[in-house]
């Protein structure tokens, strides 16, 4: 999908949350937001949301001396995030559905988001996610494409929703045995997506193959990917992507058996599915 004037506003809107987020002076701060405020008049409006987003960014952080920006919040998400892992565990080990438990699990996770429109609690979301259904829910295509599937491609989105997908492929390899897994991040820091760098501390790459996409969007973009990345994402039998940003950069689906798991944060979004802001998905291309 590709930005409208609402997305112009809503990047803007982020520069200032930058700002906050590294604590810049007054000076710092509007050197950064002018730079949006003059570049959203230079948009290309036949690209989405996130590829907009990751010049932008790359901007912001050369402007205020940071290679990453977000990088104490993300510690902080990915200490936060762990705090749940006893509980969950509890709900997997109890649950008469751990499919569903682990996929709402994951999308549970994606509430953290910090350059959302909207922002959710954590803690909220986690109390009434397993009572939640989904407004979009193709739970059924997805488990009958999980059966059939020799090869998965999970995409990742956040750090700290990252802790949520390890326990959701932990329970999808105790589900399909047989299934070989891979989790893809983004190829350097942009807003508060997972790297290689959050992946690894997390354990990924003893979990499952670990894949780093190349890319320097908050979404999986394919024409900016690796070939390795690209391969991949064309051959698996099954795709499941994480969040907003990797629905922008994939929606139209450019594949088929390709699955959005996201919490809807933004109108754009939300008009783009049918949806409301607040919704929690689960759709088959």
């Amino acid at each position: 999908m590709t930005i409208d004037n609402a997305c112009v506003e809503c990047i803007i809107n982020q520069s200032r949350r930058v700002s906050e987020a590294i604590r810049a002076d007054d000076a710092l701060s509007k050197r950064m937001v002018d730079y949006v405020e003059a570049a959203g008049a230079q948009f290309d409006f036949t690209k989405s949301p996130p590829e907009v987003a990751s010049s932008i960014y790359e901007t912001m952080a050369e402007i205020a001396g940071m290679e990453d920006l977000y990088g104490e919040l993300k510690a902080h998400a990915t200490e936060k995030a762990k705090t749940f892992i006893p509980q969950l565990r509890k709900e997997l080990e109890m649950s008469t559905d751990q499919l569903l438990t682990a996929i709402k699990i994951a999308v549970a996770g994606n509430v953290i988001d910090l350059a959302a429109e909207v922002t959710f609690d954590l803690h909220e979301e986690m109390g009434k996610i397993f009572e939640t259904d989904f407004a979009y829910d193709d739970m059924v295509p997805l488990a009958q494409a999980l059966d059939q599937a020799s090869t998965l491609l999970y995409i990742g989105d956040n750090v700290g929703e990252h802790i949520f997908d390890y326990l959701c492929i932990e329970t999808l390899q105790e589900l399909y045995p047989k299934l070989e897994i891979s989790y893809m991040v983004r190829g350097n820091p942009i807003i508060n997506d997972v790297t290689m760098f959050e992946a690894k501390e997390a354990g990924f790459d003893t979990l499952c193959h670990l894949v780093d996409s190349g890319v320097n969007t908050p979404g999986f973009a394919y024409e900016r990917a690796n070939k390795e990345s690209q391969e991949l994402f064309d051959s698996v039998d099954l795709v499941i992507t994480k969040g907003m940003g990797n629905y922008e950069c994939l929606s139209p689906s450019p594949r088929s058996n390709l699955c959005y798991l996201l919490k809807v944060k933004c109108n754009v979004v939300a008009n783009s599915l049918g949806q409301s802001v607040g919704d929690i998905i689960c759709k088959m291309n």
